[in-house]
C-alpha cells in the first residue's frame, strides 16, 4: 500500500471510529468540543516549570482512552508525524536556559530541561485530547458544534469541505503519480524537474473538481449554510457529563494531584 493509499485508509478509519455506537460517541458534540477546548486551555495555562502539576492532567486522556476503548498504540501510530513536531518545539530550551535546578548523581538538571519537558507534555496532551474528540465525533458534528458557538459559517464550511474532500485530492495525487511512474518505470520517485508541472496539473484538476462540487451543492439548494445531520438539543446526560468533567479538570488544575499521591504513597 502506497503512502497516499495509507493516508486515505487512515482518514476512513477515523470516520469509522467516530460512527461507533458507544455512549461517548452519542454525547452532544458541543459538550465534547467545549470540554476539549477547556482542557487544552488548562493544559497550556500551566507555568513552564510546573511539570508536577501538569502531570496530573494526563488523567483526562487516560480515562477517555479507557471508556472509549480506543487503542493508544494505534493513536500513537496515526500521530507519528505530529507528535515529533510537537516535541521539537522545546528542544532548544536546555541550550538557552542553563540555570541549575538540582542534581541527580553527577547529572545536573537545569530549568531549561524542565521547561522542555513541560512544553512537550503540553503539546502531547493537547494532541491526544484533539485525537479523542475526532475519534468520537465525526466532522459534521464538530462543525455543528462550532456553528452553535457562532463561529462564522464561511470558516466552518472551509473546515468541513477540506476534511471531506481531502481524500478526493489525495486520490488525484495518487492517479498522477501512478501515471508518472508508468511513463518513467525505472525512476524512483518523482524527479524534481517535473514537480512544478505536476503541482500545476493538480491545481487545475482541483479547480475543475471544486467547480463541479459547488454546482452540485447549488443544485441541492446550498445557500451558504450546510444542513448538519443528527442535530439535536443537549439532554440531561450531556449536561451531567459536562459538569462532572468541568469539576474534575478544574480540580486537576488547582490541586497538584501527583504530589498528593506521592505523599500518600511515601507516607
Amino acid at each position: 500500500m502506497s503512502k497516499i493509499d495509507s493516508a486515505i485508509y487512515e482518514i476512513h478509519t477515523m470516520d469509522q471510529l467516530a460512527e461507533r455506537d458507544q455512549w461517548v460517541n452519542r454525547v452532544h458534540p458541543l459538550v465534547k468540543f467545549v470540554l476539549t477546548i477547556y482542557y487544552i486551555v488548562l493544559v497550556v495555562s500551566f507555568d513552564k516549570y510546573n511539570i508536577i502539576g501538569l502531570a496530573g492532567m494526563v488523567i483526562y486522556p487516560i480515562v477517555l482512552f479507557n471508556i472509549t476503548e480506543l487503542s493508544f498504540r494505534d493513536s500513537l501510530k496515526r500521530l507519528r508525524i505530529i507528535l515529533p513536531l510537537v516535541c521539537f518545539v522545546g528542544i532548544f530550551n536546555p541550550f538557552f536556559d542553563k540555570t541549575p535546578l538540582f542534581e541527580v548523581g553527577a547529572f545536573t538538571v537545569t530549568t531549561g530541561m524542565i521547561s522542555m519537558i513541560t512544553l512537550m507534555m503540553k503539546g502531547i496532551f493537547s494532541v491526544l485530547a484533539s485525537y479523542i474528540l475526532i475519534a468520537t465525533t465525526n466532522i459534521e458534528k464538530i462543525c455543528y458544534a462550532m456553528r452553535l458557538l457562532h463561529i462564522p459559517a464561511i470558516l466552518v464550511t472551509q473546515i468541513l469541505l477540506t476534511y471531506r474532500y481531502i481524500t478526493v485530492l489525495l486520490g488525484e495525487v495518487n492517479r498522477m503519480t501512478q501515471a508518472y511512474s508508468l511513463r518513467a518505470p525505472n525512476q524512483k520517485g518523482v524527479h524534481y524537474k517535473v514537480w512544478g508541472s505536476l503541482a500545476g496539473q493538480l491545481l487545475l484538476r482541483s479547480m475543475d473538481r471544486a467547480g463541479e462540487i459547488y454546482e452540485s451543492m447549488c443544485l441541492r439548494g446550498y445557500q451558504g449554510e450546510f444542513y448538519y445531520p443528527g442535530r439535536r438539543k443537549a439532554c440531561g446526560k450531556d449536561y451531567l457529563y459536562l459538569i462532572i468533567w468541568l469539576i474534575i479538570l478544574s480540580f486537576l488544575r488547582v490541586v497538584p494531584v501527583m504530589t498528593v499521591v506521592g505523599r500518600m504513597v511515601t507516607g
